[in-house]
């Protein structure tokens, strides 16, 4: 079994690791939002990226709002006793924000405002990528679990959004599918560190609280 379905599986085993996770989803999604409306210039915004900030920041309600049917009074913020993995939780979309731009300046000498927005389109593919990956895989797990929490308009949404970015990163540059391929490699390893960090927090919290014989 894929170690992202495994971990998943312990993880709504139990109501508080529940609640961390979507409220872990849910910051992330936050995060997504405001770094997408970081980028904008301060006047040539269109539809599109109004768009995708909005539904970004709907998701985060959305997760956020899940948490109840798990459990009503966990998970209020997004502090880090509230986060799985608050350390590396927190520095995911950064991290991947610095390595896309450290690559467009190096590759593409971009800068400024050009920079901000090149930066935008692969970030938010390669995290578009993931998001087709990890929201079915968790949908499953919540319907063979018969579990109440629903996700499945986060990803109707989000299949949209990749069609979209590819359609922005096609007008981007003739050669968007080598900076978005570089941009997922970025993605992959920052969140091979996430989930085995994720994990390893899940794993000792699931031992800790196995009956001692």
């Amino acid at each position: 079994m894929h170690q992202l379905e495994q971990t998943i599986r312990m993880i709504i085993k139990q109501e508080e690791l529940h609640a961390k996770w979507l409220n872990t989803l849910s910051m992330l999604e936050n995060a997504g939002a405001r770094k997408i409306a970081a980028s904008e210039h301060p006047r040539k915004v269109n539809l599109m990226i109004l768009k995708h900030a909005a539904e970004e920041a709907r998701h985060a309600y959305h997760l956020k709002s899940q948490i109840q049917k798990v459990h009503p009074t966990l998970c209020e913020t997004y502090e880090p006793a509230h986060v799985l993995s608050p350390k590396t939780s927190y520095y995911y979309l950064a991290q991947l924000d610095l390595q896309v731009c450290r690559y467009l300046k190096r590759e593409l000498q971009l800068q400024g405002d050009a920079l901000k927005y090149a930066a935008y389109l692969l970030v938010t593919y390669a995290i578009e990528v993931r998001a087709d990956e990890l929201y079915p895989v968790y949908y499953k797990v919540l319907k063979e679990t018969n579990s109440k929490v629903n996700i499945r308009f986060i990803i109707v949404e989000e299949e949209g959004h990749l069609e979209e970015m590819i359609q922005q990163l096609q007008d981007f540059s003739p050669q968007w599918e080598k900076h978005a391929k570089q941009a997922c490699q970025y993605e992959t390893h920052l969140f091979q560190h996430w989930l085995a960090a994720v994990s390893k927090e899940v794993t000792s919290e699931a031992l800790d609280r196995k009956p001692q014989p």
